[in-house]
């Protein structure tokens, strides 16, 4: 059974930073395109990396947010920088069909 457990999300100020984690278990996600995705209206790419360690980011966080994959530990990490408050949304870490169960990202003052 794939699982992936996220966590890191909250409250955050214009300007801040938050880290989010996905720990994901029952795959070896070195094998995968692993990444984050928040709901926005019709579901946005915040950033993939691929197996070969690639990674894409969407436009809107180039820059602002990195994303990185602990093989060992089977996790992914999204560090957010540079928050504003269009980056209030539910992101989620997943591919594959797999899919976490969201934590929520608020900036605001």
């Amino acid at each position: 059974q794939v699982q992936l457990v996220e966590s890191g999300g909250g409250l955050v100020q214009p300007g801040g930073s938050l880290r989010l984690s996905c720990r994901i278990s029952g795959i070896n996600i070195k094998f995968y395109y692993m990444g984050w995705y928040r709901r926005g209206r019709q579901g946005e790419l915040v950033a993939r990396i691929a197996p070969s360690g690639t990674i894409v980011y969407g436009d809107s966080v180039k820059g602002r947010f990195t994303i990185s994959r602990d093989d060992p530990e089977n996790t992914i990490y999204l560090q957010m920088s540079a928050l504003e408050p269009e980056d209030t949304d539910v992101y989620y870490c997943g591919g594959h069909g797999y899919w976490s169960q969201g934590t929520q990202v608020s900036v605001s003052t």
